[in-house]
């Protein structure tokens, strides 16, 4: 199983670390202070590479989802509902959401924790109340 777990490497460590301690991070460019998601080298706005991280409040508005009745591998139980989250920052994921089923476009979540087996862990989101 650990060969399906999404890779660690010197980029995404941070960010993976912040997973740990069920913290979201978004790099930030500490020259424009522009938040983005997923790591990257550079910054997407004034292309700097002077980045760090920040902790994310983890809320988010659904934008688009899907819901996934037929397993990709045979030890994902279905279905599942993957959706593209903006979060309050600007950022937008890509994540799976959790809980009631019944999802509109627009509806308000918070990002919750899936732990993996090594320690790390893959952010969720669920409905707000």
């Amino acid at each position: 199983m650990s060969d399906l777990l999404p890779p660690e490497d010197e980029l995404t460590a941070p960010w993976w670390a912040g997973t740990r301690s069920h913290q979201l991070l978004l790099q930030t460019c500490l020259d424009c202070g522009h938040r983005q998601h997923h790591p990257r080298h550079l910054c997407l706005v004034c292309r700097g590479m002077n980045l760090g991280y920040t902790e994310a409040t983890g809320h988010g508005v659904v934008d688009t989802f899907t819901a996934v009745h037929r397993s990709p591998r045979a030890d994902l139980e279905v279905p599942y509902t993957v959706a593209r989250v903006r979060l309050a920052e600007g950022p937008v994921m890509l994540s799976t959401l959790v809980g009631d089923g019944d999802w509109q476009i627009g509806d308000e979540v918070r990002v919750d924790f899936r732990d993996l087996s090594d320690g790390r862990a893959l952010p969720v989101f669920r409905r707000v109340k």
